[in-house]
Parts: structure tokens; C-alpha cells; sequence
């Protein structure tokens, strides 16, 4: 038996699949009386929960000219240097994702204007990389 699940990691939600293995299996369980919900009890000051992460620099809206990431993943290299011609097709920058490298090309012909990433970035999927002008 198959079951769908969506499940939150980081703020992300995933919809994913499952199996499940021991359907059937479990004696039943039978309730003479409502369960009521146990109380819950505030955490004690004295136990802190963990700093949250420092955020990354928020990711750069994709514009006009803006070659953006097709796939989330790490900045390899940025390829290109603001003030660089460019043509459309030309490597601007390398993205690794699952230890596969992908090169992302100027999507037009020009000159860089502004360079959004640098080298070890994680990028989200539609993200600007840089922008042509």
C-alpha cells in the first residue's frame, strides 16, 4: 500500500510517496473511553533551543538580462567578470548539483553588468546569476 505525504524540511515542503510495509499488522486497540489530549508544557527557560542558522544573502529577483540558475545547487565558478562582452551561449557560470557540473550560458549577447553570486553559493532554481546589458 502506497501512501502520500508531504513533508517540511527548513521551510520546504516535499510531496512524496511511501510504502507502507507492515499495513495489517498491528493487533487492534480497543478504547473504553476518550483519550483527552495531554497537557503541554511550556519548554524551561534553562533549555534554549539551538540559534537558528545565519540566513544567506537573500536571493537576487530575476529581471530583464538576468541569466538565472536552471536548477538549485552550488555555485562552482562565475566564469565571467562584470564589464566582460559576452555573447549569447557563452559559459557564464558552473553550477554543481549531485556532484554533476552544469554550465549556464548567457542567454543574450552583451555586456555584464552585474555579477549576483560568487563561488561556493547555494542558488535556488530561477535565481539571477548576473545580469546582462
Amino acid at each position: 500500500m502506497t501512501k502520500k505525504l508531504r513533508i517540511t524540511v527548513e521551510g520546504k515542503a516535499y510531496d512524496v510517496t511511501v510504502e507502507v510495509l507492515d499495513a495489517g499488522v498491528a493487533a487492534p486497540v480497543a478504547v473504553a473511553a476518550p483519550i483527552a489530549p495531554a497537557p503541554v508544557a511550556a519548554a524551561p527557560a534553562a533549555v534554549a533551543a539551538a540559534p537558528a542558522p545565519k540566513p544567506a544573502a537573500a536571493p537576487v529577483a530575476a529581471g530583464a538580462g538576468d541569466v538565472t540558475s536552471p536548477l538549485a545547487g552550488k555555485v562552482d565558478s562565475v566564469d565571467v567578470k562584470v564589464g566582460q562582452a559576452v555573447k549569447e551561449g557563452e559559459n557564464v557560470v558552473t553550477l554543481e548539483a549531485m556532484k554533476m557540473k552544469t554550465y549556464v550560458t548567457a542567454t543574450v549577447s552583451g555586456t555584464v553588468k552585474s555579477i549576483n553570486v560568487n563561488a561556493g553559493d547555494s542558488v535556488e532554481e530561477g535565481q539571477s546569476l548576473i545580469t546582462i546589458g
